[in-house]
């Protein structure tokens, strides 16, 4: 064994050879002995294609929770993923697509698909080699892609049960589309902001009505009042003709409660094909739902243009508005409403919220199309009775009611995305049925061939062989809601009888409603258990200032700059210390500075017992490793003192470890490696170290080699690194040594006095 300590700790140089030596001799993988208590933790999948960002580092927190219970001897697995993130991706393909002069419209759907494929793993190796550099320890041995065949058979067959349970449906309804990306998204992904807008007064037959969105005029089909308004009262179920900028119209006024009487004028136009409360208006008067914009966001007037008959005046406008942008089309429409005397007057003070597309920015247009959902309601009354059950556990507390609100307030979900880049619906039609049904007025189809992944072969109803396969893929949350049951199932063997239900799920709080109790609805009703016994939510990582991070504010902290100027463990040990459980954190390049300085501590620490022992042994002392038997025969007062201390620090620790406190953790170890070892009990026995004491230096190395095993979750590569160098009784890397004690319900005086043997 080498014993001899460089003088400064240098993380560049130590933590990927450490890394190497864990990795390469599988000390990562479950230990499967028999009798062994399983712990499971699954790694939230990393989107294939992205380089890891702080947040991601986030996933300190698991890393701490598998290595504690891999010293404690439990079976224990950390599955890791890597996730094909649909949308995401295919969004950063395009912008790679754009550099060269090229676009999505450019390629057959395999071609695409293939080109993003490969695209994907020619980068997927950098994300899963910066997840080692922050020294976690995944098994690598079981790792998984999210488009894994095992995994894509396992969505098929959740797709077509919850569809032969009649919880999946096919609907034509209003979406939140993105006109540039084009595909729709849930009401989750929809990002609300506050935007001024002008308010444009339009006059409406004998009404003036108040609108942001004057260009949706061409397909309104009522005009609404509140049914309490005195002012429109006697107004109510009448048909009244407006004049428009292509002509006269008529309108019937309607009763809604819903209008605000102190909003504009206290009456509203009535859109069903471009605003989601009109919509549902409209299925309750039986309106007409006709869209004016089209999925590319231009406005279609090609309706109005194949009539006959057509005024010149009216016909120059349409065709001055077919196929143009709303930014475009507003003004010019502006400037006709002012020729016909239609506009009474502009607010420019308007201020409202929009719903945006949570990646590009844009606007989301609400659009009518048909799309599959999920009957959320009868999934989330189970994820909630499990919650209230007690059958999972949120950290922090204050979170369990957070979900149960969000399982409350769920709408159908809308797992329909009109990317290439995913899994595809398993969904097929037959061609010859659907002509047939099409030929019959006023007949509508909703059959579909649903399989569990299988291509139909031919039509059950007539035996045709024209089939058509949905072009949708599914929403990403959809088949990552489904993680913990499939990723398990396509691991290994055995992995999903021995490890599910999982421990934890730790993830950011951010991502309950997104994905937490998604996996809680599709994990019980899929499996009948708990997907996870526990859910350990961590906060938002945050600039020194509090504010969130973004390329654009010059803020953002890259974690793998970070571990090239300080090393992994300073990295890790300032995004723990001092931040509790689902609190956002304040980091800063000070902080994870000074957190170098605590490893280069420690090492400074590890460097002089070394050469406290090397000393010794020159004076022909040999060091008796602590034993009970040596405890009973200290002499030394500080010694004794010592030991009690890191007796109590190891029962505080190991508390606060399985209580999911590890910012208490490590602040007390923090403080006494620092304060009460480093500048206390080394500067106070310095002169026994000289001398060569027996009991000084036996006390010394077994209280050492016992902060050592405390930190290592935390800091696991200084830690390793000086454990390999100090003489000890076991030959065990650190990463496979026991912890201190065994838990804290069998804890006993004895045990802790013992703690120092491995």
């Amino acid at each position: 064994m080498d014993s001899t300590l460089d003088k400064a700790y240098s993380p560049q140089t130590t933590e990927d050879e450490i890394y190497a030596l864990w990795e390469k001799n599988g000390y990562f993988s479950p230990n499967d002995k028999k009798g062994s208590k399983p712990f499971s933790v699954l790694l939230p999948p990393p989107n294939a294609n992205a380089d890891l960002h702080v947040g991601h580092a986030m996933y300190v927190v698991e890393d701490i929770m598998i290595r504690y219970h891999r010293m404690l001897g439990d079976n224990t697995l950390w599955l890791p993923g890597a996730d094909h993130a649909g949308f995401e991706t295919q969004f950063v393909y395009e912008k790679h697509l754009a550099k060269m002069g090229k676009s999505r419209f450019d390629f057959d759907r395999e071609t695409l698909y293939k080109d993003i494929w490969n695209f994907v793993h020619e980068n997927r190796g950098t994300m899963e080699n910066q997840l080692r550099k922050l020294g976690f320890s995944l098994d690598w041995s079981r790792n998984i892609f999210t488009l894994n065949p095992k995994i894509i058979a396992t969505v098929y067959t959740s797709f077509k049960k919850l569809f032969d349970e009649g919880l999946i449906y096919r609907d034509n309804r209003l979406v939140n589309y993105c006109t540039k990306d084009g595909t729709g998204f849930s009401d989750l992904e929809v990002l609300y902001i506050e935007r001024n807008d002008p308010l444009y007064y339009m006059k409406y037959g004998p009404f003036t009505i108040a609108t942001a969105r004057p260009e949706t005029k061409f397909r309104d089909t009522a005009l609404a009042v509140n049914p309490k308004d005195k002012r429109y009262k006697e107004y109510i179920g009448k048909t009244l003709e407006i004049m428009g900028l292509l002509g006269p119209i008529s309108m019937t006024v309607i009763p809604d409660p819903e209008v605000d009487p102190s909003f504009g004028t206290g009456i509203m136009k009535v859109t069903p094909a471009h605003d989601s409360h009109d919509f549902e208006l409209g299925k309750k008067f039986n309106l007409p739902v006709t869209p004016i914009i089209d999925f590319h966001g231009r406005m279609d007037f090609s309706w109005f243009l194949s009539q006959k008959n057509i005024e010149p005046k009216y016909r120059e406008r349409a065709e001055k508005y077919h196929g143009k942008k709303i930014a475009i089309v507003r003004p010019l429409m502006v400037e006709d409403l002012k020729t016909d005397g239609l506009l009474i007057k502009i607010d420019e003070a308007y201020t409202h919220r929009i719903g945006t597309c949570w990646k590009c920015g844009t606007v989301i247009e609400p659009l009518p199309l048909e799309q599959w959902y999920i009957k959320v309601s009868p999934l989330a009354k189970k994820a909630t009775d499990a919650i209230n059950k007690k059958q999972v556990a949120f950290v922090p507390k204050r979170f369990e009611k957070t979900a149960k609100q969000w399982l409350s307030n769920f709408h159908d979900w809308n797992i329909s995305r009109q990317n290439v880049w995913g899994i595809r619906i398993p969904a097929w039609k037959c061609q010859t049925c659907l002509n047939q049904i099409s030929n019959i007025k006023n007949k509508k189809s909703d059959h579909w061939i649903i399989t569990d992944g299988a291509i139909p072969t031919e039509c059950p109803e007539c035996h045709g062989k024209n089939l058509v396969q949905d072009t949708d893929t599914f929403d990403t949350w959809f088949s990552s809601g489904q993680w913990p049951f499939a990723a398990l199932r396509a691991s290994g063997t055995n992995d999903y009888s021995k490890f599910y239900p999982t421990s934890v799920m730790e993830t950011g709080y951010d991502i309950l409603p997104w994905w937490v109790c998604r996996m809680l609805m599709l994990g019980i009703h899929m499996t009948g258990k708990v997907p996870f016994k526990t859910v350990y939510l961590h906060g938002l990582v945050r600039d020194s200032k509090g504010q969130k991070m973004s390329k654009s504010k010059g803020n953002v902290v890259n974690p793998l700059k970070m571990i090239d100027q300080f090393g992994a463990d300073a990295l890790r040990f300032a995004l723990v210390f001092g931040t509790a459980a689902g609190n956002d954190l304040a980091l800063s390049e000070d902080k994870i500075r000074g957190m170098r300085n605590f490893a280069n501590k420690l090492w400074n620490i590890g460097r002089f017992l070394l050469l406290s022992l090397d000393n010794a042994k020159m004076k022909n002392e040999e060091i008796p490793f602590y034993t009970e038997t040596l405890h009973s025969a200290l002499t030394n007062d500080a010694d004794k003192r010592l030991i009690s201390e890191i007796n109590m620090l190891t029962s505080s620790v190991t508390k606060d470890m399985e209580k999911y406190r590890f910012s208490d953790a490590a602040k007390k170890l923090y403080e006494f490696s620092w304060h009460r070892i480093a500048d206390r009990y080394i500067e106070e026995n310095k002169t026994r170290f000289g001398e060569g004491d027996s009991e000084a230096l036996s006390v010394f190395r077994h209280v050492f080699l016992t902060i050592l095993k405390l930190l290592h979750p935390f800091m696991p590569f200084v830690t390793e690194a000086l454990w390999q160098r100090i003489p000890r009784l076991t030959t065990h890397p650190l990463i496979l040594s026991s912890w201190p004690v065994r838990r804290p319900t069998t804890m006993s005086r004895k045990l802790l006095s013992s703690s120092g043997r491995s």
